[in-house]
């Protein structure tokens, strides 16, 4: 009896520590999209601004983000303390972000949106190796898509307060920035007195390059390259907003059809987990491969019109769905139980170098020679990805 007492016990605890986290995602998002689907528009209007000064802020906050990944994974291992990385992390985002509001250059936002891209660095390996750590293996695809599907809601809902701040309260968008504050202060009261540690002691011999040593043995490797091969070609959305607006889709309704992958990658999230755990990751993720697929073929084949627009869109939004929540399932599966954090970390990083390149030659092929090319690049990423998963997947069997 007390062995199933505290079996319960235990299992209470995960599920606390599962749904503290989807909502921190939530209210974090929330914060972030309040701020992030008006800081173009802010950026661009402050003086001294261009798409270029836009594109090089967004690019060094990312590439830095992705690179500080590994090094927040490895000493989340090293010192076994996950909360307190995810809680740096995510402090630090959501109390510099209502700083843009005080944003007078160009130069003022850089710093903020660095500063926010490195919290966001340090939490996210130890948060998803601490989300692991905290259900059973039958449930770690469901949970994954729980959380994915929290995160979005809440990318969906900080837009929307967004509009209804300046179109119906009078808000300014200086003032939707200092809103913004609220729901990030939320997520870090929940973290601070829901989100509870799991992991076991230091190991205090734990080396970088050991670890890292460690973690591409076996099949980590092999998945690591066949997932880079496949972010060579995987562009972002921005790529499906542009297509929608060649497509003739008024600049006015552009929101929707970011809303709209949104939509889709919220609506397949928890599908998404559950059928991985129980017919496999590595299979789910061929799926998400092959829909991804299917989006640069209809980008490719179909008619330019604003149905067909919104089409792409919804796919789209399902392929991030699938493979940001199963990937994240899947990649401690391939490694030891002490090197999670450093998996995700070296994941993010190369994964991130990758979408890095893709974005950058889709498009350059874009611009240069239009979006046939640059789809058929996609393609073949694509088809190489999905044949290197399918070897993958007969092996292991």
């Amino acid at each position: 009896m007390k062995k199933t007492e505290s079996g319960k016990k235990v299992e209470g605890s995960s599920l606390r520590n599962l749904f503290a986290l989807g909502f921190v995602s939530f209210f974090t998002d929330m914060s972030s999209e309040m701020v992030f689907s008006l800081l173009p528009t802010f950026l661009l209007g402050l003086p001294g601004s261009s798409r270029a000064i836009l594109g090089l802020i967004e690019g060094s906050a990312e590439a830095l983000s992705y690179g500080l990944r590994a090094v927040s994974g490895f000493f989340s291992d090293k010192l076994r303390k996950r909360k307190m990385f995810v809680l740096c992390g995510y402090a630090l985002s959501n109390v510099v972000k209502p700083l843009f509001a005080i944003a007078r250059a160009p130069f003022d936002v850089f710093v903020i949106r660095v500063s926010d891209r490195v919290g966001k660095a340090v939490r996210t390996s130890p948060r998803d190796a601490l989300l692991y750590e905290s259900v059973s293996e039958k449930r770690r695809g469901a949970a994954f898509g729980l959380h994915r599907a929290l995160d979005q809601a809440g990318a969906i809902v900080g837009p929307v307060i967004a509009s209804i701040a300046l179109v119906f309260l009078g808000f300014t968008i200086r003032d939707v920035f200092w809103l913004s504050l609220i729901p990030g202060v939320i997520a870090l009261f929940i973290i601070l007195f829901l989100v509870k540690e799991r992991v076991s002691k230091s190991v205090g011999e734990f080396q970088l390059l050991t670890g890292i040593k460690s973690v591409l043995k076996g099949n980590f490797s092999q998945l690591l390259i066949i997932v880079s091969v496949f972010s060579l070609g995987a562009f972002n959305f921005s790529f499906v907003l542009l297509n929608a607006k060649e497509a003739g889709v008024a600049e006015s309704l552009i929101p929707l059809v970011y809303a709209a992958i949104n939509v889709g990658h919220t609506a397949i999230a928890i599908p998404s987990g559950f059928l991985s755990d129980k017919v496999g990751k590595e299979k789910v993720m061929v799926l998400g491969y092959c829909i991804f697929l299917s989006t640069t073929i209809l980008i490719l084949l179909l008619p330019t019109n604003g149905f067909n627009a919104f089409l792409v869109a919804v796919f789209f939004g399902a392929y991030v769905g699938i493979v940001e929540t199963v990937q994240r399932a899947l990649i401690p599966d391939c490694v030891d139980e002490n090197l999670r954090g450093t998996a995700y970390g070296l994941y993010y990083l190369i994964v991130g170098s990758a979408f890095f390149v893709s974005n950058a030659v889709v498009g350059s092929l874009w611009e240069y020679f239009g979006s046939s090319l640059a789809t058929t690049y996609s393609i073949i990423t694509s088809v190489i990805a999905i044949s290197a998963m399918m070897l993958f997947i007969r092996k292991k069997t």
